[in-house]
């Protein structure tokens, strides 16, 4: 019965990737250009799969520098499905790439979009509709806007960004209201050690902080071979345990799929999260740069 809802509905706490540190740009705008490439960018989340109404989101990304290679932008789509709702945003990242010397880069970025947020009460009546909820259907769109500092060198990436810095509520009538922006913080490093000429591990760590809850981070330890294969485990706090591995099937195209296993109390109600993500850069010529990334 949808009156035995709380009458604060709040959507998934930020988006949720599980292989973030494949592509910055999906949680950092100021990575923007970071590839010295055209970058494209598609990932599919099944998260809790087969849990009805659990979250399911699409993101597509695309980021270039200019000719200018101090200047880079991009576009980012991201849709995103919980229940009744469902949230669709678009927006546009700018970043500024400053040389530091020695293949080193501090990176500023700044992103601006738009928010449409429906959701659809109607089909949780069955026919009987509840007084209560004056609106069935609900669709409002509201701007968004973030910023972030990204450094980079051959065996450090560091970044610290908040994606929407616009928390607003929208009123959907006198006793439920809908927040779907959250403040949040996201603070990621990942340091590339390499062992001869075939390996390089890659640990790792992502802090999230969104308002009103807890501080939580993903640890994480990656191992690639030869450029080819990327495989490794990755630990979300009280959450889940995540295995993710990656495929270069050429030095442009990327594969990758995460496996993430609920532990803790979210194993009780919720069952393995899927998530594969497509990458092409268009990138041909790395002059002798060997990187994961």
């Amino acid at each position: 019965m949808i009156s035995s809802f709380n009458p604060i509905v709040n959507a998934q706490q930020g988006i949720q990737y599980t292989q973030y540190m494949y592509d910055g740009s999906l949680i950092n705008p100021a990575y923007a250009g970071a590839d010295e490439a055209l970058s494209i960018s598609f990932l599919h989340r099944d998260q809790w799969s087969g849990l009805e109404g659990a979250p399911q989101s699409q993101t597509f990304s695309v980021h270039t520098p200019f000719k200018n290679p101090r200047l880079g932008t991009g576009i980012f789509i991201h849709r995103e499905s919980i229940g009744v709702h469902q949230n669709v945003q678009l927006a546009t990242n700018l970043a500024y790439h400053l040389p530091l010397g020695n293949q080193r880069y501090l990176s500023f970025g700044l992103k601006a979009g738009m928010l449409n947020v429906r959701s659809d009460y109607q089909s949780l009546q069955n026919g009987n509709p509840d007084p209560s909820i004056n609106d069935a259907l609900f669709s409002g769109t509201d701007f968004n806007a973030g910023f972030g500092f990204y450094y980079r060198s051959n065996k450090l990436e560091a970044g610290y960004s908040i994606p929407s810095i616009i928390n607003r509520t929208i009123n959907v009538n006198d006793t439920l209201s809908l927040d779907p922006i959250n403040l949040n913080h996201l603070l990621f490093s990942q340091y590339h050690i390499s062992l001869g000429n075939n390996f390089i591990l890659s640990p790792g760590f992502l802090l999230k902080y969104f308002q009103g809850t807890p501080l939580s981070y993903d640890l994480n330890f990656l191992t690639t071979f030869k450029s080819v294969l990327t495989a490794g485990v990755s630990y979300r706090k009280q959450e889940s345990v995540d295995f993710l591995i990656r495929f270069n099937l050429t030095p442009q195209f990327q594969v990758a799929y995460a496996y993430d296993f609920p532990i803790g109390n979210v194993s009780r109600f919720a069952q393995a999260s899927n998530e594969i993500m497509l990458r092409y850069i268009f990138k041909f010529k790395y002059d002798n740069v060997n990187s994961p990334q």
